[in-house]
């Protein structure tokens, strides 16, 4: 299951949803800060999950507007779900940041370049960290694993900008050399 599959299907697990409000869910929650699930994918992944007996679907009535197909889990996405979420639970994530592809051919830039280069991503990352503390904030009080997801974001924006501030010293006394 990918992570957009078990991300939309824990949604629909929560509660019934329409694919809107699945949107509106995965954009408030930040989830697209650390899954896969774009707009226009959300469809897709509801018709894949109900092609595979996940999710089942209906048209209900809306309050205003036209009928709505709302998602329903299906015992067989219950128990995928629990298989997924105990998988990545368990199982840490191999990142392929392309930091570490810029880190590895280091040499082939001038100092003075890297070090803007890593600057700007240190300014990206203070950027990213107080758009996540912001949508944290503004949605407070919130449920102890929805929490977690924002603490677990802070956290590891944090860990990284400590990471890069102490790299680019060492660019700045090493320059390009081993």
């Amino acid at each position: 299951m990918t992570n957009a599959e078990l991300a939309i299907l824990s949604l629909v697990a929560e509660q019934p949803r329409h694919g809107y409000e699945l949107e509106h869910i995965i954009a408030a929650r930040g989830m697209r800060d650390w899954t896969e699930v774009g707009f226009s994918s959300i469809y897709y992944v509801l018709k894949k999950l109900e092609a595979v007996a996940l999710v089942e679907s209906q048209l209900e009535a809306a309050e205003q507007g036209p009928a709505r197909r709302v998602y329903h889990v299906t015992p067989a996405g219950e128990a995928a779900l629990r298989e997924g979420v105990l998988a990545a639970l368990a199982t840490p994530s191999v990142g392929h940041a392309p930091l570490l592809l810029g880190i590895a051919n280091l040499p082939a830039v001038p100092q003075m370049e890297a070090l803007a280069a890593l600057r700007q991503y240190r300014t990206a990352l203070d950027e990213r960290l107080a758009h996540v503390q912001a949508r944290w904030d503004a949605q407070k009080p919130l449920s102890y694993f929805v929490e977690a997801l924002f603490t677990y974001s802070v956290t590891m924006i944090q860990a990284e900008r400590d990471w890069v501030a102490e790299f680019i010293k060492q660019v700045e006394v090493h320059g390009g050399q081993d």
